[in-house]
């Protein structure tokens, strides 16, 4: 199959999954690069089509029908970066529930994250520690937003991902877990932290930090020693910090 024309009725319904409201509609998404097309595909995730710069497609020859060759007008019409990739992949969203926490030990707990490229990091930085799950609480931006697919670098369908909008059901879940906090003010340094598993460590947005009732529900608090001439740290670089303590040493 080939399509060249930006007029394209397949094509034009690419461009709407650059919206929220159209992913969430149809259960799709779209994935930019090989990398990302090559990493979903060898993890199961369904791909509905990928379209493949014609002179690039014997790379892409794995996904066999699902190809649709095309040019780079095509490409740089459904892609959300300003250098267009070689090939822009459709494929269909992969849904957790709050029964694949079950049998956790090393869970992240993000809440209100509104930041695309913090929240694709911190994904990719959960699944490089060893996390067996990311729970998302509260307003969180969307994990198939392609900013933030893109900053997982393929890491995004790695790791169990779980909305929880309600409080009890997270208090339902990790009643028995240890529940850390992570605060600036905290009284614990990191480097002097120890805790026992289950454990759900939790980070609260880089504006607004962890909300009361979180810190509230946390059983400790722990907070990363640094010189006094800075403030904080960037979200996805304290969880790299706080996660590798935690999970790893």
């Amino acid at each position: 199959m080939e399509i060249t024309a930006v007029t394209n009725n397949l094509v034009k319904e690419t461009v709407k999954l650059q919206q929220r409201k159209y992913r969430d509609l149809t259960g799709k998404f779209i994935l930019e690069g090989f990398k990302a097309i090559d990493e979903a595909y060898h993890a199961g995730i369904e791909l509905e089509h990928v379209f493949v710069l014609k002179e690039k497609s014997e790379n892409y020859n794995f996904l066999q029908d699902k190809i649709i060759l095309t040019n780079e007008a095509v490409l740089k019409k459904i892609s959300t970066t300003d250098t267009p990739p070689e090939a822009v992949g459709i494929a269909f969203q992969r849904h957790y529930a709050m029964d694949d926490l079950k049998d956790t030990k090393k869970v992240v707990l993000l809440e209100n994250i509104r930041d695309l490229g913090n929240l694709g990091t911190i994904l990719r930085t959960s699944a490089a520690f060893g996390a067996d799950a990311v729970v998302l609480y509260g307003d969180c931006v969307d994990i198939y937003n392609p900013k933030c697919v893109r900053a997982s670098v393929g890491n995004l369908w790695k790791i169990p991902v779980v909305n929880i909008k309600l409080f009890e059901d997270l208090k339902n879940i990790f009643q028995n877990y240890n529940r850390i906090a992570t605060l600036p003010r905290a009284r614990t340094l990191l480097k002097d932290f120890k805790t026992d598993f289950p454990v759900v460590v939790m980070f609260g947005s880089e504006a607004d930090g962890l909300s009361e009732e979180l810190q509230r529900f946390a059983t400790s608090s722990v907070k990363i020693e640094m010189t006094e001439n800075v403030e904080s740290l960037n979200l996805s670089v304290s969880c790299a910090v706080v996660l590798y303590k935690i999970f790893i040493v």
